[in-house]
């Protein structure tokens, strides 16, 4: 699955911003110690009315999910992918990723954050503008027998799945101990249910 995939599953914005902040609260129960969290949500993060939820997972991987008044911007970067800039002479996004990402965007494709000096690092990025009806992706051409190349759906699915059981078992086979299922849930109805 990659990212045209997950941006056919990825519910409304509302919705998917619900679910961010759901995994980050789970994860902060789980991981009450605050080290290493692989979900952070970051309200206020860019600047007014803007927020970020983040995936690191620690090996050089991670997403970005921005929410803002014009609309949401989803980044990924695999760092293994075939698609990675590293994997390029001309260190350069591969080509269709960004190449319409909406001009509203174009802010966050340039966020020092979210890139390696001069490179941009990104494999995948999905968006969608406030009033839209759906989520976008550019053109790609992924590698010849690589389908699941870019990250996208490894990196986000947590947020693409959005169910308390999905997230129980990620954290129990990523903090190799036992998870209570019914806390999990507790903690996602209690995000998810303001924004339904």
């Amino acid at each position: 699955m990659s990212a045209p995939d997950v941006a056919r599953r990825l519910p409304d914005i509302p919705t998917l911003q619900a679910r961010c902040r759901a995994v980050a609260a789970a994860e902060a129960v789980v991981n009450p110690s605050g080290r290493y969290p692989c979900h952070v949500y970051e309200a206020g993060w860019g600047g007014a009315g803007e927020d970020v939820f983040l995936v690191v997972n620690g090996s050089g991987d991670d997403a970005a999910v921005v929410f803002s008044p014009a609309g949401v911007y989803v980044r990924v970067f695999d760092h293994e992918s075939w698609m990675s800039p590293y994997t390029t002479d001309d260190e350069r996004p591969w080509p269709g990723v960004l190449d319409s990402v909406p001009d509203v965007f174009r802010p966050y494709v340039d966020e020092p954050a979210f890139n390696d000096e001069h490179i941009p690092l990104v494999t995948a990025c999905i968006w969608r503008e406030t009033g839209d009806s759906r989520w976008h992706t550019g053109d790609i051409t992924f590698p010849e027998g690589e389908p699941d190349s870019d990250g996208a759906a490894w990196l986000l699915r947590l947020v693409v799945d959005g169910t308390p059981e999905a997230f129980r078992d990620w954290a129990r086979d990523h903090y190799e101990r036992p998870v209570d299922l019914a806390a999990i849930r507790e903690v996602f109805a209690a995000h998810t249910a303001a924004d339904a």
